[in-house]
């Protein structure tokens, strides 16, 4: 990477912002608890501690610890609660203080919703419950299965594997990211200004079997949440700790491998482990189920060390490395399928596929400050790159050698998040402090679109240049609990964009700069431990290309979205939970830069309305069901009824299943996914037919191995993973064709795995 001035600059500023946070000394002598998981000693993170008479409330921090400062005097029992672990009351006078911090054993148990308690707020978030209930009973079986933790997500892959998913929530077909925000570890996943399409997110350097939490939003109304934040966002938290060292093997059709394993680096010590060093490696190999071989192969590793500095200070450190490549058949027209042209899994043109990596660095120092609040101090850094080869259109725009296109770029990104936190009393009003500054740079060399044939040679240069894009953030909350059932957060958010491009082709550099502020008003009332009332309101935003800021010379290029969800979380009885919402999203324009053409498409503007609705059931011990249905209704706004359909925009989709659950011995799933149909077309006169998908697992599990096996498609179902309206011209035809172009969805896959503890 050229380190020009700019670049030096905020380097410089990074690296003197992490010095400084090094440098803080905090004192806190006050008494207070760590709890932790009794077989393995690890820190437990978000446990819930109350007195009987709810005078007191804390939640375990990052290291499972509880300040015991504003514990009264005349408190005497606490009652200590967490999902995934058995419920305990606590004397006070039993603890043992040494250097005033005493420890507190839970001993995990499959979770019972008899136990939970409904929580929400504008801090933990409306899902809360529904998140770490779903983390802890559902498997995960892949990489794609990470982001269907979402309520009403679907996903779908249209570039044999190693491209990243389409991704569908609210009404929105979000393509590869561009209204969702997806992190991992705090550290962005979309990618902005990319070759192949605005907010990119790529999560297949990911490896599930190291995901702790997944922390997710709908709408714009999270301060600290900012660009893409319009359908919603996700966040992923990677374990900090092994409980134990593992080797897990998998097979399976299609010539299907898979090998994974984490290996602690430090010897667990003491009563309470309070540093940790872990490596992960994860290999994976398939020929795939289409006709023309898929050979996607794709290697992760992942060092990750988390640990106390002091007793004010906790350092977490992750190096991880990923890499892919692949082919693929891509999107075939259904005039192919039905003369026989081609087979459902077969190809047009057989030389696309792609390539990929990632590096990424990402150091985190949470500091415990004397006067009780809490900064965090983070900086990374992601090498990135990208090689894409696609055909869309075939002969269209030339019938001689044919319409492949490459996308490529090579990218540099260096970031900082910076926030304080601290609660405190206004009287007898308690309330939060939440302020955040937040920095991301990307430098991309050589981004390109260019016309090729069979990969090797290119045809005609479209597009050639360098991109460089500074976004900065700053953000601030305010919380009031006026009461034990209301509080009322408000909120504003401030981003400021520098983009700049030297288009190489024109010989020409454009720049821009461009901000936007994003206010944010949410109310939560809680009826009791088993109703909780919300008011969700907020503007957002999505970012543009550079390519497109430039040419707009800053105008219109944060197109701002206001949205409302007003909802409610109920326990029914013992043994349910329901989470509903009416919401509505506007947005003042869905233009979006489209990588595979090198145009913009301006969508106007539009408006969503919806409904959310899930469940989770406990319908015997050990026995779970949980539902997610979405209802929306999309439309652009300014055109004439009959014109105004989102194309590919989901209207109804629903998720759910049944999960058996045990600590050891048989566990099982059996899940479906619903998409209704939907219009591909702004008249709606062309559908994009829905799917109906079964899916099944079985593991039996013992403490030192486990065995599993998995099953996508169980019924075997032909079905169309993604759909396009298209206009496109075989080889054999004179002009094109307007129509559906699919990619196929999996047929019946099935995967054995066997796993050692050890």
């Amino acid at each position: 990477m050229r380190l020009t001035f700019e670049r030096k600059i905020i380097l410089v500023a990074l690296v003197l912002t992490l010095t400084v946070a090094f440098s803080v000394k905090a004192q806190n002598n006050n008494k207070g608890v760590y709890i932790v998981n009794a077989n393995s000693k690890v820190p437990l993170q978000d446990v819930s501690m109350q007195c009987i008479d709810a005078s007191f409330n804390a939640i375990t921090d990052d290291n499972g610890f509880i300040d015991l400062k504003s514990l009264p005097a005349t408190a005497k029992k606490v009652f200590i609660s967490c999902i995934g672990y058995k419920s305990d009351t606590v004397e006070i006078s039993t603890l043992t203080f040494l250097n005033n911090t005493a420890i507190i054993n839970l001993t995990p148990k499959v979770s019972s919703l008899q136990e939970i308690k409904v929580i929400a707020s504008a801090t933990k978030g409306i899902f809360k419950t529904i998140s770490d209930l779903d983390i802890h009973l559902r498997p995960i079986n892949n990489s794609q299965e990470v982001l269907r933790m979402v309520p009403g997500l679907f996903i779908g892959q249209h570039a044999g594997g190693g491209k990243a998913e389409q991704i569908f929530l609210r009404g929105f077909d979000l393509d590869h990211g561009t209204d969702i925000n997806i992190s991992v570890d705090g550290m962005p996943v979309n990618m902005v200004s990319h070759a192949h399409g605005q907010g990119y997110a790529d999560l297949h350097f990911v490896i599930p079997e190291l995901i702790d939490k997944v922390n997710f939003n709908k709408g714009p109304y999270y301060a600290d949440k900012g660009n893409f934040t319009t359908a919603g966002f996700v966040e992923f938290r990677t374990k900090d700790y092994l409980e134990n060292n593992f080797i897990k093997l998998e097979g399976g059709q299609f010539g299907t491998f898979r090998g994974i394993t984490g290996i602690n680096l430090l010897k667990p010590k003491g009563d309470r482990r309070n540093q940790s060093l872990y490596f992960a490696g994860e290999g994976s190999f398939t020929k795939g189920y289409f006709e023309s071989p898929q050979n996607f192969s794709r290697f992760n590793g992942m060092l990750k060390y988390h640990g106390n500095l002091n007793s004010n200070n906790t350092l977490t450190a992750i190096l991880t490395g990923f890499t892919s490549k692949w082919n693929a058949s891509g999107q075939i027209p259904d005039r192919a399928v039905e003369s026989g042209l081609v087979g459902f899994y077969g190809a047009i043109d057989n030389t696309e596929g792609g390539k990929t990596s990632r590096h990424n660095a990402n150091v985190e120092l949470q500091t415990k400050l004397s006067n009780g609040g809490i900064l965090r101090n983070q900086i990374y850094y992601s090498r990135y790159k990208f090689e894409l080869y696609s055909n869309f259109t075939f002969y269209k725009e030339d019938p001689v050698n044919g319409d492949q296109i490459r996308q490529k770029e090579s990218r540099n990104i260096i970031g900082y998040n910076g926030s304080y936190q601290k609660e405190f009393y206004i009287g007898k009003i308690k309330t939060e402090t939440k302020t955040g500054v937040q920095v991301r740079y990307d430098a991309v060399d050589n981004i390109e679109l260019t016309r090729t044939k069979d990969r090797i040679i290119n045809t005609a240069a479209l597009m050639l240049g360098d991109v460089t894009e500074l976004n900065a953030g700053t953000y601030y909350s305010q919380r009031f609990s006026f009461s034990k059932k209301l509080d009322i957060t408000g909120a504003l958010r401030a981003d400021y964009f520098s983009n700049r491009y030297n288009d190489k082709l024109a010989s020409n550099i454009l720049t821009a700069n461009s901000t936007i502020i994003s206010p944010k008003l949410n109310f939560n009332y809680r009826v009791n431990d088993k109703i909780q009332l919300y008011l969700y309101n907020g503007r957002g935003f999505h970012s543009n290309d550079t390519r497109v800021a430039v040419q707009e010379n800053g105008k219109k290029v944060l197109p701002p979205a206001y949205g409302t969800d007003l909802g409610a979380v109920f326990k029914i009885g013992k043994k349910l939970i329901l989470q509903s919402a009416l919401w509505y999203l506007w947005l003042d324009q869905e233009f979006v830069y489209v990588g595979d053409e090198g145009v913009v498409e301006a969508g106007g503007q539009t408006r969503r309305i919806g409904f959310d609705f899930s469940a989770r059931y406990e319908v015997a011990k050990n026995l779970f069901a949980d539902v997610d249905v979405s209802l929306a209704n999309p439309r652009a706004l300014g055109v004439d009824k009959a014109d105004s359909y989102l194309p590919l925009a989901p209207r109804f989709t629903s998720v759910g299943g049944l999960t058996y659950r045990k600590e050891q011995g048989w566990n099982g799933s059996l899940r479906y996914r619903f998409m209704d149909n939907r219009p591909a077309n702004e008249d709606n006169s062309v559908i994009a037919k829905g799917y109906f998908i079964v899916d099944a697992a079985i593991n039996y599990t013992k403490k030192k191995w486990e065995a599993g096996l998995s099953i996508q498609n169980l019924l075997n179902t032909k079905w169309k993973e993604t759909q396009f309206y298209t206009e496109s011209q075989l080889k054999t035809e004179t002009a094109p064709v307007s129509e559906i172009h699919f990619t196929p969805g999996t047929p019946f896959f099935a995967r054995l795995s066997f796993t050692v503890f050890f």
